[in-house]
């Protein structure tokens, strides 16, 4: 029988559906062809593999090869088969025992030397390699990524004859390394931050609950400084959301570095950043910058400078922790449960209400660049705080202000508390949710009503508030949502509805 089976992943998405190799030789005209809607990559691993084989000092059978990559309706990409294919070649025309192959997963792109290189994607398919009772062979280069997995018998292979040998009970193919994880003290110091007060005490609610924040201010006022010491005070991620964002890291096309997998994203797209760079997408889709933030920060610096258009499409991912991106031939959803962290001047020159008194802008001028940004945008926004120009003499002051691992202590313990009641933090709270886990007393909830109608705030902005409300509470470790805590949450969408806010 000239017919053998070998083992591979695709990927779609951040999933990696198994694909079946087949391999079959028959009487005729020597000739190779693969069928199971390969793109242009897939198909050029033929003659990968047929240098590769003769290179090494196998014989590459003289006979038509059909090579059939199942299921035929999953379109296949990239180079990552090249393994498979090679190997079932080699079982086909009897050079390898294909009753092996039926024990292993292979992934990896040959060199024309024989050597295997390493591809994207990987984590993926070592989360669903493991499982089967199968073992993965993937890339030495790609060995810290899959041990990151797990459960998953996963070995490490740098050439085709290393593979081989291995299958024919020679020198066995090692497993991977475990990879470093120790990054958290190369985050940036929120002690750097001098004064703004309000900001810090914003920053820690907004890391203490998973809620988004926008701050306002002139430039220079630390803005950025300030976001960029979010992460550092976020809760540590468990295994599971670190192997989640890892998986999105993978399949991208940047550099993924194993060794930072448990360290928390931070993306801060240009403002001139299109709308496909933000959610993701292309004729083959891949994930965007709100994907790559997952379980992560994404901040948006001069949001006003965003295209509307960009910013708009953020609306859902921003309420469904997920973006689906539809091409005719495939649909591919990836995560997006990401925390959104915007910055913006007040005005054009960036001087409104300054004290230094340099700003000129019209009150049109402020309505039009502050009208860029929408309603529905800033309603899904749930802390909104001015930054304002701070005195030299408090910046140049030596007191010693909290680093982020104190912060992050309340933080930890606030949201110890809001994983205990409700399994998630409070910002992901659904409505019923809300009325179970944020309920006022008759005063108090009065006091809210009224203060909503004095702000103008939706629905969908009155319940943020309560769970800002909420959150402000597990950071004082209070059982019931207090008059001053519901003060304080309210006083976060104030600056919302100033005037020469469309």
């Amino acid at each position: 029988m000239s017919l053998a089976l070998a083992f591979s992943r695709a990927q779609l998405g951040i999933d990696a559906p198994e694909v079946i190799v087949e391999v079959h030789l028959a009487p005729g005209l020597p000739g190779l062809s693969i069928v199971g809607l390969p793109e242009a990559a897939v198909k050029e691993s033929k003659d990968r593999v047929r240098a590769a084989l003769i290179n090494v000092g196998f014989e590459f059978p003289a006979r038509r090869i059909t090579i059939s990559l199942a299921p035929a309706d999953l379109p296949k990409e990239g180079s990552r088969f090249d393994l498979a294919i090679a190997l079932g070649i080699l079982a086909a025309s009897d050079q390898v025992d294909r009753q092996r192959l039926a024990a292993f997963e292979f992934l990896g792109e040959l060199s024309l030397s024989g050597d295997i290189r390493p591809i994207h994607g990987v984590l993926p398919a070592a989360l669903q390699a493991r499982r089967t009772d199968r073992q993965l062979v993937v890339p030495t280069a790609n060995g810290a990524e899959a041990a990151l997995v797990r459960n998953c018998k996963t070995l490490c292979a740098s050439s085709l004859l290393a593979v081989v040998a291995h299958l024919q009970g020679g020198q066995a193919l090692p497993g991977p390394s475990n990879a470093p994880t120790d990054i958290e003290d190369n985050l940036p110091d929120l002690a750097d931050v001098r004064g703004q007060y309000h900001a810090r005490r914003a920053l820690e609610i907004a890391a203490a609950g998973g809620h988004n924040l926008l701050m306002t201010g002139p430039p220079g006022t630390g803005k950025t400084m300030l976001a960029s010491r979010l992460p550092g005070i976020l809760p540590p991620m468990t295994e599971r959301e670190a192997l989640e964002a890892a998986a999105v890291s993978s399949i991208s096309n940047q550099t993924f570095d194993p060794a930072l997998w448990r360290k928390r994203p931070f993306r801060a797209p240009h403002h001139t950043a299109s709308a496909v760079a933000l959610v993701g997408g292309g004729s083959k889709p891949r994930p965007g910058e709100i994907s790559l933030a997952h379980h992560g920060v994404l901040f948006l610096d001069e949001l006003p400078e965003f295209s509307r258009h960009v910013l708009e499409v953020l609306r859902e991912p921003m309420e469904s922790g997920s973006i689906v991106i539809s091409r005719a031939a495939l649909q591919a959803e990836f995560p997006a449960n990401f925390q959104l962290v915007a910055a913006m001047n007040p005005c054009h020159c960036g001087f409104l209400s300054d004290p230094s008194g340099q700003c000129n802008c019209s009150a049109e001028q402020v309505r039009r660049y502050r009208g860029r940004i929408s309603g529905p945008i800033l309603d899904r926004i749930d802390l909104h705080i001015d930054v304002p120009r701070m005195p030299i003499r408090e910046i140049n002051s030596q007191q010693t202000n909290e680093s982020s691992l104190e912060v992050r202590e309340r933080v930890i313990a606030a949201r110890r508390r809001q994983m205990q009641r409700a399994g998630k933090p409070n910002e992901q709270l659904s409505n019923q949710e809300i009325k179970q886990d944020c309920q006022l007393s008759e005063s108090d909830q009065s006091f809210l009503e009224q203060a909503a109608e004095k702000l103008r705030l939706s629905a969908r902005a009155y319940h943020r508030v309560l769970k800002v409300a909420r959150t402000i509470a597990d950071l004082q470790n209070s059982e019931r949502i207090l008059r001053s805590q519901i003060t304080e949450a309210a006083s976060y969408r104030s600056c919302e509805r100033q005037a020469a806010w469309p």
